[in-house]
């Protein structure tokens, strides 16, 4: 165990089970790759003894990091893992899988809910979870018209966001028990199809990634009702993909398509959005999704184009390029999520 492992271990609260992480689903075997971090370096654990079945397209760490569930092209569409210290080992997969292509996936903060949006209808699918065990709830009343590119629990677990591919780009639902209920659609939509969407840590804003119109739309939630926010002075300039707020609620970064530097972080005042200058390495492709540890501290994105996953390092407003970890992911970057705990202070 090295010395900077010890030490956030310490600060940690000498739990030596408390680790951070960051997972990269990828388009070719092992189909997700998980880093460890010890400060600026990340070191590749051994694969977990069962893969994905296939392509991984999203990643997410329950909020304890216990679970880690992937979402993939391939019967059974949802892989599920159980963490032990740095040992990833698969559960066994629900009784009800979800019908089609998994491509996203996402738990509520008290870990009793993991929701996966996937091809073909009911196109989400709610799971409870009992210890290790998911079981399937009654699909919501109203589907989303289309697979979810992403999906987003609020902090609180009383809102499921889908972003979708079809109008009215964004689904959102509230939660009253195991019951989801559609909400009614924000007055002004998404200009095109949503594929990213995030929550900030206070429940307040909502971010939306999408193609057509702005390509990025926030929201201001008042009970149940969602706003559009004024446009940031200056949008991303193609179609907004990934989309995530920092843990402080501070900066929103956007990964987006066509022009580089293929990412825009934006610093937020109160309503106001301001983009903040680009990162010192713009990213080499596409930026799919992105992730802000939990410290805000690093930003990692994952993108098409070797070395499939960027990370940068903020002092103040400044993103600065990492070196890439010595293992990359095996080919295409398609998700990626940071865990929750254990992060140097």
């Amino acid at each position: 165990m090295s010395i900077a492992r010890i030490m956030m271990q310490a600060a940690a609260g000498g739990d030596s089970d408390i680790t951070p992480f960051l997972s990269v689903a990828h388009s070719s075997s092992p189909f997700i790759t998980i880093y460890n971090q010890e400060v600026d370096t990340f070191t590749k654990l051994s694969n977990p003894a069962t893969l994905p079945a296939g392509t991984c397209l999203g990643v997410a760490f329950s909020s304890d990091d216990t679970y880690m569930a992937v979402a993939h092209i391939t019967s059974p569409f949802v892989t599920i893992y159980k963490r032990s210290g740095d040992t990833f080992t698969k559960l066994t997969d629900p009784s009800t899988l979800p019908a089609g292509t998994g491509f996203s996936v996402a738990f509520s903060n008290d870990d009793t809910y993991l929701a996966v949006g996937h091809a073909t209808t009911p196109f989400i699918t709610i799971y409870k979870r009992s210890g290790d065990t998911f079981t399937k709830l009654a699909n919501p009343a109203t589907l989303p018209p289309y697979q979810p590119a992403d999906l987003v629990f609020s902090p609180d677990g009383t809102y499921l966001v889908a972003a979708h591919g079809i109008s009215p780009c964004i689904t959102i639902y509230k939660r009253s028990g195991d019951t989801f209920t559609k909400l009614a659609n924000p007055a002004t939509l998404p200009g095109s199809d949503g594929v990213g969407v995030d929550f900030s840590s206070d429940g307040v804003y909502l971010a939306v990634g999408h193609g057509g119109g702005d390509y990025l739309t926030i929201y201001k939630r008042s009970g149940d009702t969602f706003t559009k926010l004024a446009n940031p002075a200056t949008l991303p300039p193609s179609t907004g993909n990934g989309v995530a707020f920092s843990s402080d609620n501070t900066y929103l970064a956007v990964g987006h398509a066509t022009t580089s530097p293929f990412i825009a972080i934006y610093k937020r005042s109160g309503d106001t959005f301001t983009k903040l200058a680009d990162p010192d390495v713009a990213l080499p492709a596409t930026g799919l999704r992105l992730s802000f540890s939990s410290d805000t501290v690093y930003l990692a994105v994952a993108h098409s184009t070797s070395p499939f996953v960027t990370i940068y390092k903020r002092s103040g407003d400044t993103f600065t390029k990492l070196a890439n970890p010595a293992t990359l992911p095996a080919n295409n970057g398609l998700g990626i999520a940071f865990s929750n705990t254990g992060f140097p202070q």
